[in-house]
């Protein structure tokens, strides 16, 4: 599959006249408990031609496809993920510390990396995935759920909690959120990534209360706690810099 994804990043440049500046693999398959039929996520931060970038209108910043393999594309325009991650956007970080790389212009990867990690927001991180953890967890109130949905919502709980106390960027891996529970219950959660490896992402569970509960808990106290969480200011000109570096 990585050389029909590299075959059809080509073959984008191309028509488009760009360059992609980086790619890697999104959501389930990046997070570590995809299913067998997850779609694969791509997504990728590309550049014009300088000229692109010296005209008054606006243009389209962003490039989609999906193709017959589940091949689901989605790139953004160089300014368009500069402006983003000096706000902490969340998808973007996801991007930017990905297990999966299809490729990668290394020292672009690098800075960005860094300008990524001395930037970060944790309001915004946290905020964000608290709101979406509270969403999730909606969908998992029944007694039969979705096992998509309930890892969803475990990932984003855990994402929020570990900004809650470290304050960092939350790893992309989600094994490595596992650290912040009890010792049985990321023997419990094991178990089930094992299961949804093996299942459709549509398949039906019964609801484990004992995970519902402490994910339940855990988002009470994300709660209650947020307002402990510090905020860090972008440093604006450092992202200016690396847009006006990288574009020429």
């Amino acid at each position: 599959m990585k050389t029909a994804i590299l075959n059809k990043l080509a073959s984008i440049e191309k028509k488009k006249n760009i360059e992609i500046l980086f790619a890697c693999e999104s959501g389930s398959r990046a997070w570590g408990f995809a299913s067998p039929d997850s779609d694969y996520d791509i997504r990728f931060i590309y550049k014009h031609k300088t000229e692109w970038y010296l005209n008054l209108w606006e243009k389209k910043d962003t490039i989609e496809f999906m193709t017959a393999e589940d091949l689901d594309g989605s790139g953004w325009d160089l300014r368009k993920a500069t402006l983003l991650l000096a706000k902490s956007n969340a998808s973007l970080l996801g991007w930017l510390f990905s297990p999966v790389i299809y490729r990668a212009d290394e020292s672009f990867l690098k800075e960005i990396q860094t300008l990524a990690n001395e930037n970060f927001n944790p309001v915004a991180g946290f905020y964000h995935f608290h709101s979406m953890s509270k969403s999730f967890l909606d969908k998992v109130i029944e007694e039969e759920v979705s096992l998509k949905s309930f890892f969803y919502a475990l990932r984003t709980t855990l994402c929020s909690n570990w900004i809650l106390k470290n304050g960092t960027i939350p790893p992309v891996v989600f094994a490595e959120l596992l650290v912040l529970v009890d010792a049985d219950i990321k023997v419990a959660i094991e178990e089930l990534v094992a299961i949804k490896a093996t299942k459709n992402e549509s398949f039906q569970a019964l609801k484990n209360d004992t995970l519902f509960n402490y994910l339940k808990d855990m988002i009470t106290k994300n709660n209650l706690n947020r307002n402990s969480v510090l905020l860090n200011k972008a440093d604006g000109e450092s992202f200016n810099e690396f847009f006006l570096k990288t574009v020429v």
